[in-house]
């Protein structure tokens, strides 16, 4: 007789924006790069995490140019190869479609819209933002800010 299958509860993906991922490693901002580490080491325990090419690519720029003293191309592209151990989902032309109407239909920006369509196809439940409303829910989407309260 074959053992019967564990019946342990299957993880939800949760999509991380760029502004997330970024405050995780901005020793700069007291206030949300706790928050942000906190947030990311539970996604590595749970192997929830999610991102998109997008969310790299702007990863790398934010922290190689916007950051005070920025971190080093090297760094960079270290914690860029780090997160690319997490589902990472590819930005392709039926995401940019995909995306394109999500942008029309709830009147976002075409980048915030590529965020949400990205991670709807990865299945996540909540993604993680600071640049979209938290609370709202769209394409099936929590949106939560997790520097709400820091910011209120």
């Amino acid at each position: 007789m074959a053992p019967e299958p564990s019946l342990r509860p299957l993880t939800v993906p949760t999509f991380i924006d760029t502004s997330v991922l970024a405050y995780a490693h901005d020793a700069s901002e007291q206030r949300r790069q706790p928050i942000a580490a906190a947030l990311i080491d539970d996604l590595w325990r749970s192997r929830e995490g999610v991102v998109s090419t997008q969310v790299l690519t702007e990863f790398y720029v934010v922290v190689t140019r916007k950051f005070a003293p920025p971190l080093s191309r090297r760094e960079a592209r270290g914690l860029v190869d780090i997160y690319s151990a997490w589902r990472v989902v590819q930005v392709d032309p039926p995401v940019i479609i995909a995306a394109s109407a999500l942008e029309e239909r709830h009147s976002l920006s075409f980048w915030d819209a590529l965020i949400i369509e990205a991670a709807r196809r990865a299945g996540a439940d909540r993604l993680l933002s600071e640049d979209l409303q938290h609370g709202r829910r769209i394409a099936g989407l929590s949106i939560a800010n997790p520097f709400d309260s820091v910011d209120s």
